[in-house]
């Protein structure tokens, strides 16, 4: 292992109201382990990561905080209490945008990368990707921003259904509003119904070209670069299963090799300039074998874990042992590694259709990218939340999601009895009026019909 700065904490901080976050659980292990004290600035301690035997202190933050003055104030608190200056880890967008705008008034307080101005907000916003996409010729969906809700229903035609509809900053998306990041769009309808919830997702409609997607489509790229300009660390992963399957999270990755992957990250790092941890989504167009970056993440992937070498180093280690000014390792690739999101892989193979999993529990087909086998001979297997060393964040995660089951079910059964007495009535009284408008459920819940009927939705952001 190398030789860290133990008298330098760490302070993760998300302002995504996420409670089963399990990447801020990894970095909280990775890091405690590394004899490294560490604190968290997230909703509440009472959370599943709060249990973990490595996390010296919470600091709960305001539900839906999100003013940068409040901001600013609440990290001054933690770092008068810590009485030292810390690496101040950003574990969501939300947080790596606004430690980008304080920047300059948190120096002397935290260590942070000497990232340019406004870089972060740049990148995770999706319309200024597209553009720096084209700039930097890297391949991406095709796209178009519609001006009005007549050219959103016409986007459709030109891109071909389904499309793609994304909000261009996630991040300002009401929490109370029902609005999801990414949708799957099915009619032109529905991409004019969409538009019009514009103003009050804060940001501009972007509807993308869909991408079939399939096994061994799904890739992603994990990185630290620092103030030099390149990766010190950096590698691309394989998506195996996810939830919603073919679309959300990583529920199984495999760390294997893919240098298209691999140059396009760096080649973009580098003519961008970024500085710090950064995740990158990429899937496979199997007309042309080109890989399109989807997103551009500017901070730590939840799998970030996966990629962790065989010195023992991850992106948040390289991190802190940069900034306080230790020798990052070379990296020594562990290809093969697995990194399993229990949950999620759970629910991933419950829905997974018979002829899906029969392939899945048969060989590892490698495309584009990868070693035939390598999964199979995987060196080893990282699991999300278990840890024999740590393994009450688990038994609290496993209460807290069957809790949570629980009540979405109870809110689901509540919904259906609803509607059968609501049809009950209508049947006694007269067919619907016509002049009374049924909301979609893309509207109602921020998701299209298709996904409402468990039709993944597309790559979220």
């Amino acid at each position: 292992m190398p030789s860290f700065d133990t008298r330098v904490p760490a302070v993760l901080m998300r302002l995504d109201q996420n409670p089963f976050h399990h990447g801020t659980l990894g970095a909280v292990r990775s890091l405690g382990r590394a004899g490294i004290e560490v604190h968290t600035v997230v909703e509440a301690a009472r959370g599943p990561v709060g249990h973990s035997r490595y996390l010296r202190r919470t600091h709960p933050r305001p539900d839906g905080c999100r003013d940068l003055a409040e901001i600013q104030r609440l990290l001054f608190q933690v770092s008068d209490r810590l009485g030292t200056p810390a690496v101040l880890i950003p574990m969501d967008d939300l947080s790596a945008i606004t430690v980008g705008q304080l920047q300059s008034r948190l120096t002397g307080r935290y260590l942070l990368p000497e990232q340019p101005s406004g870089l972060p907000e740049r990148v995770a916003d999706k319309a200024e990707l597209v553009g720096i996409c084209r700039e930097l010729g890297i391949p991406h969906p095709r796209t178009v921003m519609p001006g009005c809700a007549a050219e959103a229903a016409d986007a459709t035609g030109a891109l071909g259904l389904p499309v793609v509809a994304k909000w261009s900053r996630p991040w300002l998306l009401p929490e109370a509003a029902g609005l999801r990041s990414t949708v799957l769009v099915r009619s032109a309808g529905e991409a004019r119904e969409l538009y019009g919830r514009s103003a009050e997702a804060g940001s501009r409609l972007l509807l993308q070209e869909f991408l079939p997607h399939g096994r061994g489509l799904d890739w992603f790229f994990h990185g630290y670069s620092g103030a030099g300009g390149e990766c010190l660390v950096g590698a691309a992963g394989r998506k195996e299963r996810s939830w919603p399957a073919g679309a959300g999270l990583t529920a199984v990755g495999t760390w294997l090799p893919n240098p298209s992957v691999e140059r396009t990250a760096r080649q973009m790092v580098s003519a961008l300039g970024y500085r710090g941890i950064l995740d990158l989504d990429f899937r496979r167009d199997t007309a042309t074998g080109a890989y399109h970056l989807l997103d551009f993440n500017p901070r730590p992937g939840a799998q970030f874990r996966l990629f962790t070498d065989r010195s023992g180093t991850d992106v948040v280690r390289a991190l802190h042992l940069d900034l306080t000014g230790r020798a990052v390792p070379v990296q020594t690739a562990a290809h093969g590694r697995t990194f399993v999101v229990e949950n999620y892989a759970l629910l991933s193979a419950l829905t997974a259709q018979p002829s899906v999993r029969a392939r899945r529990t048969g060989r590892a087909a490698v495309q584009g990218g990868g070693r035939p086998g390598a999964a199979e001979r995987s060196p080893a297997m990282e699991a999300a939340w278990f840890a024999l060393d740590d393994p009450r964040p688990a038994y609290a995660m496993a209460v807290a999601w069957g809790l949570h089951a629980v009540r979405r079910g109870r809110r689901g059964l509540g919904r259906l009895l609803g509607g059968i007495a609501t049809d009950r009535r209508g049947g006694e009284s007269g067919r619907h009026d016509p002049a009374l408008p049924r909301t979609t459920p893309v509207l109602r819940r921020g998701r299209s019909p298709a996904a409402a009927q468990g039709v993944p939705a597309p790559h979220r952001p």
